[in-house]
């Protein structure tokens, strides 16, 4: 796994900020605006604020989320984990356990207390990004793992398909599926996947060596 860069400068970024309580957060608008991030307010429907995937943009935005809301965001979450598209920043004001409880279940991988210290805000910035970009990381691995475990029966099949046309043993019908996976620019489990599949779609008794290859390639 490659280790995400690490991210030390927010000029190009976006910070939407979801609360009322404009006063507390006055210093955090403006040193995000020093920072070189624009800065917006989410519109609030009672306590609650809904940002669809259109409005969002994986790599610019990041949300600062008043954790004094009852119910304040509701935003898309990933596929795996279900965790935020975008990094989540908490506002921390009543330090009440279901408050808090509800900031770690949105999502928010840095924290801020109210009233907003100038001086701490670049430091949330750079832990909540570099963390969320960190857990990105991880569940991307987590997906392809994932679907190589799933993709691990066809390669059974694959192999078994081999060594019964081919009279071969299980390592060398593996190899020969590998450099049929090199040949085609695929992963092996894609590879043996679009190979069964194929071998599925036409008379299960030709097996010979010579319709197998014209299959894989």
């Amino acid at each position: 796994m490659t280790a995400p860069r690490f991210v030390q400068n927010f000029s190009q970024c976006r910070a939407t900020i979801v609360s009322r309580d404009a006063r507390a957060l006055d210093m955090l608008e403006r040193t995000l605006m020093k920072l070189g991030l624009a800065v917006a307010y989410a519109v609030l429907d009672g306590d609650k604020a809904s940002l669809g995937a259109e409005t969002l943009e994986a790599g610019r935005d990041i949300l600062f989320v008043d954790g004094d809301l009852d119910s304040p965001l509701d935003i898309p979450v990933t596929a795996v984990g279900e965790n935020p598209i975008v990094p989540v920043v908490g506002l921390i004001g009543v330090e009440a356990p279901s408050r808090l409880r509800q900031l770690v279940q949105m999502g928010a991988s840095a924290y801020l207390r109210k009233p907003v210290h100038g001086a701490t805000v670049y430091s949330a910035l750079v832990l909540g990004v570099n963390a969320f970009n960190r857990k990105q990381t991880l569940e991307q691995c987590l997906e392809t793992h994932e679907t190589r475990r799933r993709q691990r029966r066809y390669v059974i099949k694959a192999v078994i398909e081999i060594m019964r046309s081919d009279d071969v043993d299980d390592d060398e019908a593996y190899a020969r599926l590998r450099r049929m996976s090199m040949r085609n620019r695929m992963s092996v489990e894609d590879f043996c996947e679009h190979f069964v599949r194929l071998r599925a779609m036409v008379n299960p008794r030709d097996s010979s060596p010579d319709r197998r290859r014209e299959i894989a390639t």
